[in-house]
């Protein structure tokens, strides 16, 4: 009786909710099933193992039963031992719990409509637009951001034997179990030169299955990509423009031209589809990629791509940037500091030390943070714009809004769209909330939120240029660049107790020099003054908008979309760690952090609105004040839309990852989202998509951030 009261409970919750995303869940079936029949494998594997194991004992035991058995009278029965648990069981009673889940959730989306009259999927949106007329106009072309897009392997270290054109980054990552320092050592880059080390040769993956699914059932592109479909888009008029996302956006072009083959591709879908103009979807990281290339194309060779001024112009229709990380995000300071974030922070806490033993050979942090910082796209990412866009030691954009849990209850509460001018309902359940996000990192709780008057402050130049004290452990191997560091130096490093996003450039040439340098030789991180100056034609600068311009194209739209009431990293507290063994990260996030008064502080982070990754202010300044009109960022008055998705999160575990989701990731499959895209490949304007869309405080933070416009 309690299962069925169970499943009664369960049903009668189904049915109050919109449940049209199970066939998106269901979608990835035959992906789960491959992905169980590698587990197969890897069961086998331990069988193999297991059975080594007990060969011998096994052995002996046969022989004492066959003895036995040939001994006794062939007439009487014997009775059975009860048979010992291996653990090869184990494997296959956790495969039988996934065929049965995942057959009960494929009954459930296929036979409960028939059955139940009031059971009803909803349409998918290019379904339901291609009933309405709607048809594919303009070519598409999707730009994947970081770490989506799949890497396979073309030539190898004697470890990666059997694994030629296989999939190292994406798919089962079946390779991380079997063999992951060697997975490790292939996906890292040459650390001086940031391009292939020797003997190693990792490539992009081509074509739409690039970035269709980062891992058998968890899409990526793959929703948009079927909607697409259904208007009538196939390669013929849609591309994805995979590259590699480690490299820095100018050796993507050195190395593998991948610039030169977007510029080709759009030029061919532009012809070959009647003179239509291209529509742009980048998404995260490949929003500053698109952005780099917007200046590679026009600028002349040998460094440029010689297409002219007016390239852009007669090429792009509208580029629909989707999560854009235009200004940078906080966690990519976290990933290089420590190799952490939030999540991470809170597994380290709950086992102190376990991925940092080497009784197992477990240093994950270590080996991580070495693999990250070869990865030139991560300081792409870097907070751009200094104080002025992130806020001093007293101020930030955000300090005047509330935190997420006043936000979340805001944006539930009211179902109207704000034009971004309506802020009485805002400021009517605003909580006045004074912290101090500008402090990107501090050291300690009460140096996050103290006075600056207070604060113990030491110029962080003086720290990068003094001699600092070689490390007196004796590292057989260096792992990553702490190791070269004494704990002197360390403790250097926090005797200034906060950095803001101008101070903690230097912080990080402290203690990432060997990165830092290499990277800042692609990327720039701060604000022009005159955009005329020669300088800026270089091409470090061409992805941070807050360095270049945009280019004369002044019928092309811009679309900055993006979710909103999720709550996203924005500054951190951190501590020295307590191990001072070689082959240790120093630095933790302090997870002990939490604020009693301060909703948003929580495990040492601080938390703002966003969709889980960006930052509100990081991916909507731009299209709010930056571009929005004539400026010297935009000379031209190329038109500006922001489009935000509140975030509404999935009601049950049927819904999948939801068709309402702002999530950073899974905003790709939002239908609101999807339906845009659609509308403006086929031929509609941001006008027609009745303008800006503005859930969040956008309008109100960058009336606080004072750049010349």
């Amino acid at each position: 009786m309690g299962f069925f009261h169970f499943l009664k409970t369960q049903l009668t919750t189904v049915f109050q909710v919109n449940l049209s995303v199970i066939s998106n869940y269901i979608d990835g079936k035959v992906r789960i099933f491959s992905s169980i029949l590698q587990f197969c494998k890897l069961c086998f594997l331990e069988l193999v193992k297991c059975s080594s194991v007990v060969t011998h004992e096994s052995f002996d035991k046969k022989q004492e039963k066959a003895v036995y058995v040939y001994d006794k009278p062939k007439h009487k029965k014997t009775s059975r031992e009860p048979k010992e648990w291996r653990c090869i069981d184990n494997c296959f009673w956790i495969i039988g719990y996934l065929c049965i889940t995942w057959w009960l959730l494929l009954f459930l989306c296929n036979f409960l409509p028939a059955i139940l009259p009031g059971f009803k999927l909803a349409e998918l949106p290019g379904s339901r637009l291609k009933n309405e007329g709607l048809n594919a106009h303009h070519p598409v072309v999707l730009v994947p951001g970081i770490v989506t897009g799949g890497l396979e392997l073309w030539e190898g270290k004697p470890c990666s034997k059997g694994l030629f054109r296989k999939r190292l980054w994406g798919g089962s990552f079946a390779e991380i179990f079997k063999r992951p320092l060697c997975w490790l050592e292939h996906l890292s880059l040459d650390n001086e030169t940031g391009l292939d080390p020797p003997g190693i040769r990792v490539r992009a993956v081509t074509g739409l299955v690039a970035a269709d699914y980062f891992a058998p059932g968890y899409f990526v592109w793959a929703n948009l990509i079927e909607n697409l479909a259904k208007i009538g888009y196939e390669q013929k008029n849609m591309y994805m423009a995979s590259y590699d996302w480690r490299l820095s956006f100018q050796n993507t072009e050195i190395r593998d031209q991948s610039l030169s083959r977007l510029k080709r591709k759009i030029e061919l879908l532009y012809v070959t589809n009647g003179n239509k103009k291209v529509v742009v979807v980048p998404h995260s990281m490949g929003v500053n990629y698109f952005l780099h290339f917007l200046k590679w194309v026009e600028a002349p060779p040998p460094v440029g791509g010689a297409g002219g001024l007016g390239w852009c112009a007669k090429h792009i229709k509208a580029i629909m940037n989707i999560g854009p990380a235009f200004l940078g995000v906080p966690k990519a300071v976290a990933n290089i500091l420590s190799a952490e974030g939030k999540d991470v922070a809170f597994i380290r806490a709950m086992a102190p030390g376990l991925f940092d033993l080497e009784t197992f050979g477990f240093q994950t942090f270590q080996h991580v943070m070495r693999v990250f910082r070869t990865w030139d796209s991560v300081i792409s990412l870097l907070p751009k714009g200094g104080e002025t866009v992130w806020g001093d030691l007293n101020r930030s954009p955000e300090e005047e809004n509330v935190c997420h849990s006043a936000k979340t209850q805001y944006l539930h509460s009211s179902s109207k769209e704000s034009n971004g001018n309506d802020t009485d309902t805002w400021r009517s359940i605003q909580e006045k909330e004074l912290a101090k996000y500008g402090r990107l990192v501090s050291f300690g709780k009460v140096a996050s939120e103290i006075p600056s008057s207070q604060l113990s402050l030491i110029d962080p130049k003086e720290i990068l240029y003094e001699n600092a004290p070689i490390s007196s452990t004796s590292c057989e191997e260096l792992m990553t660049e702490y190791d070269g560091m004494s704990q002197e130096s360390i403790k250097r490093v926090t005797e200034n107790k906060a950095y803001t996003a101008r101070t903690l450039i230097d912080l990080l040439r402290f203690v990432a020099p060997k990165t830092m340098q290499r990277a800042e030789s692609h990327f720039s991180h701060g604000l022009a003054d005159n955009l005329e100056d020669p300088k800026y034609s270089h091409y470090k600068y061409w992805s941070n908008p807050l360095e270049t311009m945009l280019p004369d194209a002044p019928d092309m739209e811009i679309f900055c979309s993006y979710g909103v009431g999720i709550p996203t990293e924005r500054s951190y507290v951190y501590k020295i760690s307590p191990s001072d063994r070689c082959k240790s990260i120093p630095l933790q996030i302090d997870i002990s952090a939490d604020g009693s008064d301060n909703d948003c502080l929580s495990g040492g982070v601080y938390f703002v609105d966003g969709d889980e990754s960006v930052p509100v202010v990081s991916a909507g300044f731009m299209c709010a004040k930056g571009w929005r009109g004539k400026t010297r960022f935009n000379p031209s008055g190329i038109v500006t839309y922001i489009r935000e998705y509140q975030h509404k999160p999935p009601t049950s575990l049927l819904e999948g990852r939801g068709t309402e989701s702002g999530a950073h990731v899974d905003i790709l499959g939002n239908f609101a989202l999807i339906e845009d895209v659609l509308r403006v490949a086929a031929g509609a304007s941001g006008t027609e998509l009745d303008g800006d869309r503005v859930y969040s405080g956008i309008m109100e933070m960058s009336e606080q951030i004072n750049i010349q416009l």
